[in-house]
């Protein structure tokens, strides 16, 4: 069973939709990534360098462009090459490139651990990855494509473990960027593997009429094609016996294999969208359909750009045959997905492009309002933005809006503009007013009404259903909350100047403010106004840094934080025995809680908190306070981890060991050094105990050696 037929010459047959000059770049990738794989086998007895050959090849299928070729060539140069480094790929070949083999490198180290948080993992690099360029993606659903055509060539155990997820977390993702020939190609070798009998049985049923079938097909096919020529509509007919994954998908939804009408279907291709309404007024003239299967999917488009008419008729050898009819281009998109419609954009129409901007979008928002989140936050995220159930609803100007089921007006209104979901006073759906938690339903025509007096309500934060409304809300209180802090704060510094007798524009002269500015280490006066409103500074604690005869800023600090603030139990530190006194935890030692800590004074920065082994903290026994951790605080703390490594795999065990015991990695920054790889890693934790454990699981992996820090 080896995979020996294709070579860069057949590939570059397929290539004839690039000119000479990117065919070269592309020969010069090729030739660079051989060598780099010089030597090298796959399981399948293979040369390495046919993988990258059949990515590549799957990728020219969609009409992928130069960058993701090239990509496509070098994507496994970083784990399995020689010598190839990230600096090199972005010297011969561009930054595009470096960053896109780049994130597929850290994307093929991780594997599903299980259905719940690793998955959640796993999307994450996949959505990160996207974020940064879309043809990421692209490239893993080719390279996943490959490797499930030669899954028989793995570890029998394994077989299922990769078929399962390829289903859960990658045949989704392909759904919903519409990629069709990819999809249902995955659909049916996954299957073979997890439901290997049931694969086996339709396989036969259908090979049991394969001949019947496809005699049907070809007398359908030749009486719709003289329909057509004889009303003078240009057309081209496919047939085909539907997928063995669509029928299973059928049958385990109740339905008996006599209950299945579409097993046989036929596609029809025509030059111009009204030919495709007058091809199907055609057909049901002729032949009868059957009741509630006609779909308009061109004038409603799916939110992965697939456009299509779909009806069902009965034969005239009583036979039920699904038809689809379409142009030309929109089977371009709906076999290809967005790489067709880049290819195509000139041509692409609006509510198209509109939904593939509106896609794109999504997968966006649910990176960046989620850096904070925690995990289960994040996967929950992406299971109802992305891989949820969704719906599709109307502007009154007819345009398509995709939102996750159950969701409210209000998340269409953010859907629309920001602006518009803050001003939103009430909604119009199917010309009925409608509350605010109202849950839409598929085809509702939904008018939003705004006020631009208006503004939201913290209560929204319980109706919403999408990451972006609720980001844009707890934005707008986050603001609101500064310009409230800013006010109160300008109200208590003027009223305590003019309670001490003082001139307002003497204390807040421009000398004096350059000053305060300067010992606080803030920018302007809104900032200024911001720290007393917050109770970060108190009014005569400023008025004093200004006065002639004021002691040193650490002698102020000291008088301020003598115990006359009523305790609160929401700070992480607690200073002399009392909360909401401005401290910071100190960033040379970055210590969390559990750990011995000690406080001193510092100029502009309250009170700095390091580990009692700190050596930064020596020497400083004159400013010394006593500082506690306030132990019914549920923060999280940013702390660093040095890890000696000499493991290829550890990037993934990390990110699986992180998972599991609910840390949170920041950052992770590798140098290459004389005896491995130094792998330094910032992470959020929520205690020195769960930062122990955490440590003690890492230095059990194989050639991995926690360093000391401070």
């Amino acid at each position: 069973m080896k995979d020996t037929t294709i070579t860069f010459e057949s590939l570059k047959e397929k290539l004839n939709y690039f000119p000479e000059s990117s065919l070269k770049k592309i020969e010069d990738a090729y030739l660079y990534a051989k060598k780099e794989h010089e030597g090298e086998k796959r399981l399948t007895g293979d040369e390495f360098i046919t993988h990258p050959l059949h990515v590549a090849e799957i990728l020219a299928s969609l009409n992928a462009d130069d960058v993701t070729i090239i990509s496509a060539l070098l994507h496994e140069v970083l784990n399995n090459g020689k010598d190839a480094t990230k600096e090199e790929i972005e010297e011969k070949f561009g930054s595009e490139v470096a960053i896109i083999v780049d994130s597929i490198s850290k994307i093929n180290k991780l594997e599903l651990m299980d259905e719940t948080e690793s998955s959640a993992i796993y999307l994450r690099k996949v959505l990160v990855g996207l974020a940064e360029d879309p043809r990421v993606l692209y490239i893993k659903l080719a390279d996943r494509l490959h490797n499930m055509r030669t899954n028989w060539a793995i570890k029998p155990e394994k077989q299922k473990d990769k078929a399962n997820e390829t289903m859960s977390v990658l045949v989704p993702i392909a759904h919903r960027l519409g990629i069709n020939s990819i999809k249902s190609e995955l659909e049916d070798i996954c299957l073979s593997y997890l439901k290997p009998d049931v694969y086996q049985d339709i396989l036969e049923r259908l090979d049991k009429t394969k001949l019947e079938l496809n005699d049907n097909l070809q007398e359908m096919k030749e009486s719709l094609s003289h329909l057509l020529t004889d009303n003078g509509i240009e057309h081209e007919i496919k047939g085909r016996v539907k997928s063995v994954y669509s029928i299973y998908n059928k049958l385990n939804n109740g339905k008996r294999w006599d209950q299945i009408y579409d097993i046989l279907a036929l596609r029809i291709f025509v030059e111009k969208e009204t030919d495709c309404y007058t091809v199907i007024g055609l057909i049901h003239s002729k032949y009868r359909p059957l009741p509630k299967r006609f779909k308009d999917y061109i004038a409603n488009p799916k939110a992965n750009m697939y456009q299509s008419l779909h009806t069902s008729v009965f034969g005239s050898d009583g036979e039920v045959y699904e038809v689809q009819v379409r142009t030309y281009e929109m089977d371009e998109i709906a076999e290809k997905g967005m790489a067709s419609h880049w290819s195509y954009k000139e041509k692409g129409t609006r509510k198209v492009q509109a939904l593939m901007e509106q896609k794109l979008e999504m997968f966006r928002n649910i990176i960046e309002t989620n850096n904070d989140e925690s995990d289960s936050s994040f996967a929950s995220n992406v299971e109802n933005d992305l891989l949820g159930e969704l719906i599709y609803v109307f502007t009154p100007k007819g345009d398509v809006i995709e939102l996750p089921k159950d969701a409210t007006p209000l998340d269409f209104a953010y859907r629309i503009h920001g602006r518009v979901g803050d001003t939103t006073v009430g909604a119009i759906v199917n010309d009925n007013i409608v509350p605010l938690s109202y849950n839409l339903k598929n085809n509702d025509i939904v008018k939003i009404i705004t006020n631009n007096n208006a503004s939201p309500n913290q209560d929204w934060l319980s109706l919403v259903k999408t990451s972006q409304a609720k980001s844009r809300i707890k934005s707008y209180f986050s603001k609101k909350e500064r310009e409230e802090h800013i006010l109160k704060g300008k109200t208590i510094l003027e009223k305590e100047i003019r309670k001490k007798k003082l001139s307002i524009n003497e204390v807040l002269s421009e000398e004096n403010l350059n000053k305060i500015f300067k010992d606080l280490k803030i920018e302007n006066l809104d900032e200024l106004y911001l720290q007393i409103g917050s109770l970060r500074y108190t009014a005569g604690y400023i008025i004093a840094l200004t006065a002639e005869d004021k002691h040193n800023v650490e002698d102020v600090l000291m008088e301020r934080i003598k115990p006359t603030v009523v305790k609160q139990e929401k700070d992480d530190i607690i200073v002399d025995g009392n909360s909401n006194i401005m401290y910071s935890l100190a960033k040379c030692c970055k210590p969390v809680k559990g750990d011995d800590i000690i406080g001193f004074i510092t100029k502009g920065e309250g009170v700095s908190v390091h580990k009692k082994t700190c050596p930064n903290a020596k020497d400083k026994a004159e400013r010394l306070i006593k500082v506690e951790w306030n132990m019914a605080s549920d923060s999280m703390y940013i702390t660093d981890l040095n890890i000696l490594v000499n493991n290829a795999n550890f990037l993934a065990d990390l990110v699986n060991e992180a998972s599991k015991e609910k840390i949170h990695i920041m950052e992770i920054k590798n140098k290459d050094i004389d005896n491995g790889t130094l792998c330094s890693v910032t992470i959020k934790v929520k205690d020195k105990e769960a930062l122990e454990h955490f440590k003690n699981q890492l230095n059990n992996f194989k050639n991995v050696k926690i360093l000391e820090n401070v």
